[in-house]
């Protein structure tokens, strides 16, 4: 079992900045594959970026060039970077992990940008 602890969330105005962070704790949580996701109302989860524990990134297009995964394998912490927030950004995010069948979900961070 992994357990997924995020934090950072909160309210932004258009513009602005925001770094989530999402700490994961268990069996090895390094060798998973982890990411980020987000849920707008009305809308189907999304994935937002995923990262390799090689540190391969892959990117929603709708986030490109404004959002940065990194992880520090060392912390088992991934983070997400998110610049240049538009108000179509506002989500609960949730950091996720995955290895083989098996995937764990954080408990979400609402993240609202507004003016």
């Amino acid at each position: 079992q992994v357990q997924l602890v995020e934090s950072g969330g909160g309210l932004v105005q258009p513009g602005g900045s925001l770094r989530l962070s999402c700490a994961a704790s268990g069996s090895m949580p390094s060798s998973y594959i982890m990411g980020w996701y987000r849920q707008a109302p009305g809308k189907e989860r999304a994935r937002v970026a995923v990262i390799t524990v090689g540190g391969m990134t892959s990117y929603a297009d709708t986030v490109k060039g404004r959002f940065t995964i990194s992880r520090d394998n060392a912390k088992n912490t991934i983070y997400l970077e998110m610049n240049s927030l538009k108000p179509e950004d506002t989500a609960i995010y949730y950091c996720d992990a995955r290895r083989a069948q098996y995937q764990y979900w954080g408990q979400g961070t609402q993240v609202t940008v507004s003016s």
